[in-house]
């Protein structure tokens, strides 16, 4: 006897892993009790079981052979025997030829699994078929089944709104004024489901997209540009942002916008925010006046000069009017562990 192994729901023990087949030589271990024989089906019917029950219990496919290979191959001499002296039997077999060739028993079959779960046994042999495939591959599979389904889906959109594509029918929409989330649910889709996919479904339709909505974006501004100057909104933020310095909020405070429509605004058009602009530049500005007032390129040149001289971190702080953390911050990175 074997150990047990583990127990079902309605507390049956078993003794044999859960959609796995034990075979031993030419004998199969039953899971109900442990014990071996050349063929656990005709062993079933003592514990009141089928096997269609037993392979759902235990996780097995409805294919699976309970039969050791011995009694297989017994049981294959004795049909092809039956096979040719049986008319019944050889009328049987050609008439499941028939459908097997016709397609009728792949149907058949689909139409029987179709909505029942995959039986551990099998789930198991699929783990283990990925495991022996590069990752590359299988990542490469997967991408490609996403984007078939993608494709698929974006194909039924645009037909069922009477469209040649999915790239005419947003843009269509566009014109209209609708936004891309509008679209989106407007087809039944996610809100973000074009936004995620429509540059790699029509790559023109999303330019065109994203120069209309940057139009769009962009009309809100114009009382803010009639107000300061500006012929666009990109003169405006190079000049307040990269040349004079302003943080986005100080730019959204002069415009009135918020924050995320400045940061927007930036992204839009290409310009990389700076972060603490205003105090940065006053940095640098700061840095380039002491070095000029001590009539050297920079601050770093003017140290290692005096530290080559034997001159301390006080009087070289006391000369140049400056804090000594201010000028260890500016020390070269070459000088940075001397003291």
């Amino acid at each position: 006897m074997r150990p047990v192994v583990g127990v079902l729901a309605d507390g049956t023990a078993f003794y044999a892993p859960a959609g796995e087949v034990l075979v031993e030589g030419s004998l199969v271990t039953c899971h109900l009790c442990g014990r071996c024989f050349r063929s656990v089906v005709a062993h079933l019917p003592a514990h009141g079981w089928t096997k269609q029950q037993y392979c759902e219990a235990f996780g097995l496919e409805r294919s699976q052979s309970l039969e050791g290979p011995d009694t297989r191959k017994l049981r294959s001499a004795a049909f092809s025997v039956r096979l040719r002296f049986e008319p019944a039997v050889r009328q049987g077999s050609a008439a499941g030829r028939q459908r097997a060739l016709a397609g009728d028993l792949a149907r058949d079959a689909a139409a029987a699994a179709r909505g029942r779960p995959f039986p551990q046994q099998r789930r198991r042999k699929a783990a283990l078929a990925r495991a022996a495939m590069p990752a590359e591959y299988v990542t490469q599979v997967s991408r490609d089944r996403a984007d078939r389904q993608i494709i698929a889906v974006a194909a039924e959109v645009a037909q069922r709104h009477g469209y040649p594509d999915v790239g005419a029918f947003v843009l269509a929409r566009i014109r209209d004024g609708a936004s891309l989330a509008a679209i989106s649910r407007a087809a039944g889709l996610h809100k973000d489901w074009l936004s995620r996919h429509l540059d790699r479904l029509d790559p023109a339709a999303a330019d065109a997209v994203r120069r209309c909505e940057g139009q769009r974006a962009d009309n809100g501004w114009r009382p803010v540009l009639r107000r300061l100057g500006y012929p666009d909104v990109e003169t405006y933020l190079r000049e307040r942002h990269l040349e004079q310095h302003h943080t986005v909020n100080a730019i959204a405070a002069e415009a009135g916008v918020s924050h995320h429509a400045v940061a927007a605004a930036l992204r839009r058009h290409d310009i990389a925010p700076v972060a603490h602009a205003r105090k940065r530049n006053d940095a640098r500005q700061r840095t380039a006046e002491v070095a000029a007032r001590l009539d050297y390129p920079d601050i770093a040149s003017y140290i290692d000069n005096r530290r080559s001289q034997g001159w301390t971190w006080q009087a070289i702080a006391a000369e140049s009017g400056q804090p000594q953390t201010w000028l260890r911050r500016h020390l070269r990175p070459a000088s940075a562990g001397e003291t």
